[in-house]
């Protein structure tokens, strides 16, 4: 694995260590490029403020440490700093305002809700529900259709636990569409290493019946994870049993 696009810090309060550490441990590993992207934060109209992800105030101080870290580990290591977010598009213009400043290298779409946080559901949750699986496949094409995200974090966070028919039928659009658009799909190694309800084995058959690619994304909340060996070869036991073809960078964000 040469590099990793899903990378947390402890500022979104559920992850833990240091840069640092992350980086090092990435560079322990091996990797060519580590790309950061904790979970970004929203400007909610009532003063709302998550405790799941960065707040508006930490950004700052946020790309200073990464920036300065990315030019003192420039000769071992590429880092890029990016964020993940859902789409929500009556937030982005404030959210665009709050970044406007900052060099953001890339973003990943990771649809945890379809509203905002304190008015929905997180998508997580066990369904049978069919419209709860067809807006989270709806926005997220929508999303990924601006053009703001380079590729979909757990695209089967979405629990739908009804008729796998019903599930095949959203998932190939989902998967008919990444194809078409080139994106891979992510084999989420933090799912995996938790036995958690993703990568799921209906969304992997689909994406292998419709020849998608797939990158792996730690999802790393800890540092140690960047290193953990068992863990990765994993991921590259699923992708290899799926026949799904790994790619080991994402495109403008290679090694440099």
């Amino acid at each position: 694995m040469l590099a990793n696009y899903h990378t947390h810090t402890y500022r979104c309060g559920h992850a833990f260590g240091s840069d640092r550490e992350y980086i090092e441990n990435a560079i322990k590993h091996g990797m060519k490029v580590l790309g950061f992207s904790d979970h970004c934060p929203w400007v909610f109209p009532d003063d709302y403020i998550s405790p799941t992800r960065m707040s508006p105030n930490d950004v700052e101080e946020y790309f200073s440490s990464l920036t300065a870290l990315k030019k003192e580990y420039a000769d071992d290591i590429t880092i890029y700093i990016g964020f993940e977010a859902e789409y929500i598009p009556e937030l982005i213009e404030e959210q665009d305002k709050l970044l406007a400043d900052y060099p953001v290298d890339y973003m990943i779409l990771g649809q945890h809700y379809n509203a905002p946080e304190n008015t929905d559901n997180f998508v997580g949750r066990l369904t049978r529900d069919e419209n709860v699986l067809k807006k989270y496949v709806d926005m997220v094409i929508e999303g990924m259709e601006t053009g703001r995200y380079r590729y979909i974090a757990h695209p089967d966070l979405v629990q739908f636990v009804g008729n796998d028919e019903i599930c095949i039928k959203h998932y190939t659009r989902l998967c008919e569409y990444l194809k078409e658009k080139d994106i891979p799909i992510e084999i989420n190694l933090l799912g995996l290493s938790e036995n958690r309800h993703y990568p799921s084995n209906v969304f992997l058959r689909t994406a292998m019946n419709i020849g998608n690619k797939a990158i792996i994304g730690c999802d790393a909340h800890s540092p140690q994870v960047l290193s953990y060996e068992y863990d990765i070869k994993k991921c590259m036991r699923v992708a290899k049993l799926y026949s799904l073809e790994v790619i080991d960078y994402l495109s403008g964000l290679e090694p440099q």
